[in-house]
């Protein structure tokens, strides 16, 4: 949803609805919000992401989430991830291999080039293995952070 003040100087921007929502798009850049859906659970996540193009930079606006990247070791995903924090800018840079895991009712900011979710992707479809090691350490880290 866009909402103009009364002169037109100043847009604001919100959605609710689950899911991807790029929400202004201009010169070549884009921000937008990823709303929890039930793919981005952890039990759920089965693929990871690349962007050949553009670095992309993930704000925790509310919730819980696991930014995840990797690397692939003789084809064998390495993972790397951390317990998102409220407020603090996390970024993926250009050809890195990544996804994000989130609790129901999370929010997520995303700034990346402009129609990135249209035309600069690619997904490499994990194997049950790989499922259940992402999985693991996604839960251990919820865990462990959650002990402190």
């Amino acid at each position: 949803m866009i909402k103009n003040n009364k002169n037109n100087l100043i847009e604001t921007y919100q959605v609710r609805e689950k899911g991807f929502h790029p929400l202004l798009i201009r010169d070549n850049w884009q921000v937008a919000k990823l709303n929890y859906l039930e793919d981005q659970n952890i039990r759920n996540i089965k693929k990871l992401d690349i962007h050949f193009n553009t670095d992309e930079v993930f704000v925790l606006l509310k919730g819980k989430a696991v930014i995840i990247a990797a690397v692939f070791e003789n084809g064998i995903p390495v993972f790397e991830m951390e317990l998102m924090e409220q407020n603090m800018i996390y970024n993926i840079p250009k050809n890195r291999w990544h996804n994000i895991a989130m609790e129901e009712g999370s929010e997520v900011l995303l700034v990346e080039k402009s129609n990135t979710h249209l035309s600069d992707f690619d997904h490499f479809n994990l194997d049950p293995k790989h499922i259940t090691i992402l999985r693991d350490k996604v839960e251990e880290l919820l865990k462990n952070k959650t002990n402190r």
